[in-house]
C-alpha cells in the first residue's frame, strides 16, 4: 500500500510514464501531488444564459443540444465536430478539432453546462472546445478544481488523479500549533487541502485557500528568520555614538536628505544592542555606495573591520577604487580580494584582514572561502544582493560573532516583496537622486526604425559618446528565431551597420577575465559599441555612455529593463534607452509604453509585479527563496504580516524549533526550503 512520500507512479491511475509528465510540474510523490493546488475553479452553481454570456471570457452556459452535426474533414486535413444547442434566449454553437468523442456522448434533448471562452454574434453565440457537465455531475461538485497541465497530461487527468490522491489525505500531519488554528478559526490541515481539491462551495474553497495561504507563508517567515538567525543575540561588535559630519565634510558635494536620513539610521542600529539587519534600497544613481562609505567610516572609527560583497569583479574592483578615494583619507585601507588576483597579491590581502590592517575588504565570492579569516569583522555589506542566495549572506555574517549586516539592492522592491524576502530586515529607501543627475529619456520603437536608429548611434560616436546594446539570447533559438542572437546579432547588423567603429562583445558564456577585459575597455573608453546580453546589468559605472539599445524588449521584465536603461545618464550629456521590439500584442506595447512615460523604479517595481508576479521579478531564481504555490505577494499582503508576527512570536518562545512539539512545523520548515539549497 503506498503512502504520502510513495513515488507518483504507484498511485492507481498514473503508472511510469504519467509519472514522468506529472515531473514536468514538480510533482514526484503522492504527497507532491495532494500539495498541488487547483488554480481556478469552474463555478457551475450559477451558469449562465447564452445571450448574458459575456464574450471573450471563460464563463459556463447552460442550454439543451438540439442537433448534432455529422463530422467533416476542414482544411489542414483536421476532423471539425460540431453541435448546436440553445435556451430560451438564443442559440450555441460547440466545436472540436480532431475530439468526436466528445461531441458523440451529447444526447439531443438533454440540458448541459458548457464552459469554455464565449465567441461568436449577439443571438448566436459560439464555444470552441468546452468543457461538459451533467446535472448530475454539477450537484455532486459544484466547483470543479482547474490545475496547471503539461503537454501529454491534461488538466482532466490531473483532476481524476488528485482525485484518487485524496485517499491519502487523512496521512498529513498538521504543522500548525493548535493554539493558531483556534485563534484564527482555520480548519485542520488534512481538511483544508481536502476542501481545496473538492470544495462542496465557494465559502468552503475559501476557508481552505486562507488557511493554506497562512501556512505557506508562516513557514517561509520561520525558514527565513532560521537561516538569518540575526537579532535573537547580543551584538558581537558593540558601537558607540558618532558625528558623521566629518565624512559628510570631506565630500566634494553635498549629500542629498535621503542619504543623510539612511545613514543615521543605520549608524542608530550600529549603536543597538542587537546586530543591524538593514536593507538599503534605492532606484539606479541613488547613492547608495556613499551610503555605505559613511557606514564603513563610522565603524572604523569605531576600531571594527567591514567587508562589501559585490556580485562581480569589474564591480568589486569599481567599489574599491571608489570606496578608497573617500575613506583613506580617514586612514583607513582598502584591501581587494577576487578570485582573478595573482596568488602573491591574494597571500597579501589574506594577511591584511588576519592581522587588521585591511579596514575594509571588497571582494566577489572570494571572501566567503574558508581560507579568509577577519582580525575583528564589525559590518558585512552584500551588493545587489538579489544576486546572493539567503545562505551565501549568511556565511558572510558567519565570519564573525554576530556582525552588524547590511543588503544594498538597486531593485527597488515593493513593500510587499521585501517584508517577504527579508523578513526581520528594517528597510532603508533612497528616494532622492543627486543634483545633477539627468532622466534618461525612454523611445519605444519596432525594426523598421533601425536603420534610423544606427544612423542616430553613429552621430552620438561621431559626437565622442559611447553606445550599449543589449540582446537577450547568446545563440539563434531554433524555436524562437525573433530574439536577436548576440553574436550573431553583432556580426550581420552592428558591425555592417557602424563600420569603422570600435565594437566589443560581452556574454555570460565568456570566461571572467575575458568579460572584466571587455567592459575594461569599454569603461576606459577603448570600444564605441558593446554588444552584450545582460551581463551589463550590474553596476559598472561609464559616465561617457550616452545610449542604452535593448533588442526584444519584450523577453524583459520592466524591472530588468529599468537596470539596463540605468547605466546610461550617468555623466553630463544628455542620454536616452530605444527599446525595439516587433512583437504586437496589446500587453506588451503598454508595458513598454509605460516604461518609456515612467522615469521611477519603484512605480516600475511595483507595476511589474502586479503584471508578472514575483516569479518573473527578478529575471531567474536569484533570491534564493522557495517557490510559493498558492500564496500571493500582491493580494496577500495581511495574511503576509499576519504570519511574521506570528513567526516572531513562536521563534521566541522556540529559537531553534526544538521542542517536540514542534517537530512536524520544523520538518515542514525544511522540506518548503530543501528545494533552494539554502537550509543544507
Amino acid at each position: 500500500m503506498p503512502d504520502l512520500d510513495s513515488d507518483i507512479q504507484y498511485l492507481k491511475g498514473v503508472g511510469p510514464a504519467f509519472a514522468k509528465k506529472f515531473a514536468k510540474l514538480g510533482i514526484h510523490t503522492i504527497r507532491d501531488l495532494l500539495l498541488h493546488y487547483p488554480r481556478r475553479y469552474i463555478d457551475y452553481s450559477k451558469p449562465y444564459t447564452v445571450v448574458s454570456a459575456p464574450f471573450d471570457v471563460d464563463c459556463c452556459v447552460k442550454a439543451t443540444v438540439l442537433q448534432r452535426d455529422p463530422d467533416r474533414r476542414v482544411k489542414g486535413g483536421r476532423m471539425l465536430s460540431h453541435v448546436v444547442a440553445s435556451d430560451d434566449t438564443g442559440i450555441l454553437s460547440l466545436s472540436w478539432f480532431n475530439a468526436p468523442y466528445a461531441a458523440q456522448k451529447l444526447e439531443p434533448g438533454t440540458e448541459y453546462y458548457f464552459e469554455g471562452r464565449v465567441g461568436g454574434t449577439l443571438t448566436r453565440r459560439e464555444i470552441l472546445h468546452p468543457i461538459i457537465r451533467t446535472e448530475e455531475q454539477v450537484a455532486a461538485v459544484p466547483l470543479l478544481p482547474v490545475y496547471g497541465a503539461t503537454e501529454g497530461l491534461p488538466a482532466a487527468r490531473i483532476t481524476r488523479c488528485v482525485q484518487t490522491a485524496l485517499a491519502y489525505v487523512d496521512q498529513l500531519e498538521d504543522p500548525l500549533p493548535p493554539a493558531l488554528l483556534t485563534k484564527y478559526r482555520m480548519p485542520a490541515k488534512a481538511e483544508a487541502v481536502r476542501a481545496i481539491h473538492s470544495p462542496r462551495d465557494a465559502a468552503d474553497a475559501a476557508a481552505a485557500r486562507r488557511r493554506l495561504i497562512f501556512e505557506e507563508l508562516y513557514l517561509l517567515q520561520l525558514g527565513i528568520f532560521l537561516l538569518r538567525g540575526h537579532g535573537r543575540q547580543a551584538t558581537g561588535a558593540p558601537m558607540r555614538p558618532m558625528d558623521l559630519g566629518p565624512f559628510w565634510r570631506s565630500l566634494p558635494y553635498a549629500p542629498t536628505g535621503a542619504q543623510r536620513r539612511a545613514a543615521a539610521e543605520i549608524t542608530a542600529d550600529l549603536c543597538g544592542e542587537t546586530p543591524m539587519n538593514r536593507l538599503l534600497q534605492g532606484d539606479v544613481g541613488s547613492g547608495k555606495t556613499l551610503v555605505a562609505a559613511a557606514a564603513i567610516w563610522f565603524a572604523a572609527q569605531n576600531g571594527w573591520q567591514s567587508a562589501m560583497l559585490a556580485p562581480t569583479e569589474i564591480l568589486a574592483r569599481q567599489h574599491a577604487a571608489n570606496l578608497a578615494d573617500r575613506l583613506e583619507p580617514f586612514g583607513v585601507n582598502v584591501t581587494l580580494l577576487v578570485g582573478g588576483m595573482k596568488a602573491s597579491e591574494k597571500r597579501v590581502a589574506l594577511a591584511a584582514i588576519a592581522d587588521g590592517r585591511a579596514g575594509l575588504v571588497v571582494g566577489t565570492h572570494a571572501v566567503l572561502t574558508d581560507s579568509v579569516v577577519f582580525h575583528n569583522l564589525g559590518l558585512a555589506i552584500v551588493d545587489e544582493q538579489h544576486r546572493f542566495g539567503v545562505r551565501q549572506r549568511g556565511i558572510l555574517a558567519g565570519k564573525a560573532r554576530n556582525p552588524h549586516l547590511l543588503v544594498m539592492s538597486a531593485t527597488p522592491i515593493p513593500r510587499t516583496l521585501g517584508l517577504l524576502m527579508y523578513g526581520d530586515l528594517d528597510i532603508s529607501v533612497l528616494d532622492e537622486l543627486p543634483p545633477g543627475r539627468k532622466p534618461v529619456r525612454t523611445w519605444f520603437i519596432t525594426g523598421r526604425k533601425r536603420r534610423d536608429m544606427y544612423g542616430y548611434l553613429e552621430k552620438q560616436i561621431a559626437a565622442g559618446h559611447q553606445v550599449y546594446i543589449v540582446c537577450p539570447a547568446i545563440e539563434e533559438n531554433e524555436v524562437d528565431s525573433g530574439m536577436k542572437a548576440v553574436k550573431k546579432y553583432y556580426e550581420e547588423t552592428v558591425c555592417p551597420l557602424l563600420p569603422g567603429r570600435r565594437i566589443g562583445l560581452l556574454h555570460g558564456k565568456m570566461k571572467p577575465k575575458e568579460k572584466d577585459e571587455v567592459m575594461q575597455r569599454f569603461k576606459n573608453g577603448e570600444l564605441d559599441v558593446l554588444v552584450s546580453t545582460t551581463v551589463i546589468e550590474v553596476g559598472v559605472d561609464v559616465p561617457n555612455a550616452t545610449v542604452m539599445v535593448i533588442e526584444n524588449a519584450e523577453r524583459f521584465g520592466l524591472s530588468s529593463l529599468h537596470q539596463l536603461r540605468g547605466r546610461v545618464g550617468r555623466g553630463s550629456a544628455d542620454s536616452c534607452c530605444i527599446l525595439v521590439s516587433d512583437n504586437e500584442s496589446e500587453g506588451v506595447r503598454s508595458r513598454l509604453s509605460f516604461l518609456c512615460h515612467t522615469p521611477d523604479g519603484f512605480a516600475v517595481a511595483k507595476y511589474d509585479l502586479e503584471t508578472r508576479g514575483p516569479g518573473d521579478f527578478f529575471g531567474e531564481a536569484q533570491h534564493g527563496l522557495p517557490t510559493l504555490q498558492i500564496a500571493d505577494l500582491v493580494q496577500d499582503t495581511r495574511t503576509l504580516t499576519v504570519a511574521q508576527a506570528e513567526a516572531k512570536a513562536l521563534l521566541a518562545v522556540d529559537p531553534s524549533l526544538s521542542r517536540p512539539e514542534h517537530k512536524v512545523l520544523s520538518d515542514e520548515v525544511e522540506r518548503l526550503f530543501s528545494a533552494t539549497g539554502a537550509m543544507n
